[in-house]
């Protein structure tokens, strides 16, 4: 199987390139990438756990699906594209913030970001794809917010970055 291609940027997200993923991650080089975050009609927030045979963050709690934008693809055809593949459904979905953050890992890679953050609703229960997604949950934000801050352990960087930092933007309208 082909690796993916990801897109190199500046800090003015403009590309610049593309480059195998795990290059750019061993290089820790700017690329573009989404984080989709799913509520339900509670407003709670679909959790995944990451699988165990990930590259990076096995196990590790998260948003509901992340991933890196194709060349010619929109934020929101990425992120419907790795929604089903990873969720397996689909949702219309609309662009809230982004943001840079860099995260280096105990194997030697780099997450060096420009991240999207894309919000969806949805109420049934995923069909996760288990070479993704080890399981799921639906959990209130503010009990997310405090179980990172007791708990950091468990959580992905970017998720914790996204939360410490861009709380205000992922939290849908009563």
């Amino acid at each position: 199987m082909k690796e993916d291609n990801v897109i190199l940027v500046n800090e003015k997200n403009e590309q610049i390139g593309l480059m195998p993923k795990m290059e750019a991650h061993e290089k820790a080089l700017l690329h573009r990438a989404f984080s989709v975050f799913i509520f339900n009609n509670n407003n709670e927030l679909m959790l995944q756990q990451r699988a165990l045979s990930k590259y990076h963050s096995p196990g590790l709690w998260t948003n509901t699906c992340c991933s890196h934008q194709r060349d010619g693809e929109t934020n929101i055809e990425a992120g419907k594209r790795r929604l089903q593949e990873e969720m397996g459904f689909v949702v219309d979905l609309e662009e809230s913030i982004s943001f840079i953050y860099k995260a280096p890992f105990d194997n030697g890679l780099t997450e060096y970001e420009y991240d999207h953050i894309l919000l969806g609703k949805y109420d049934k229960n995923p069909k996760i794809n288990k070479e993704e997604v080890a399981d799921w949950k639906w959990m209130p934000l503010e009990a997310v917010r405090k179980d990172i801050k007791k708990h950091p352990e468990i959580y992905t960087e970017w998720f914790k970055v996204i939360f410490d930092k861009f709380y205000p933007h992922i939290k849908p309208e009563q």
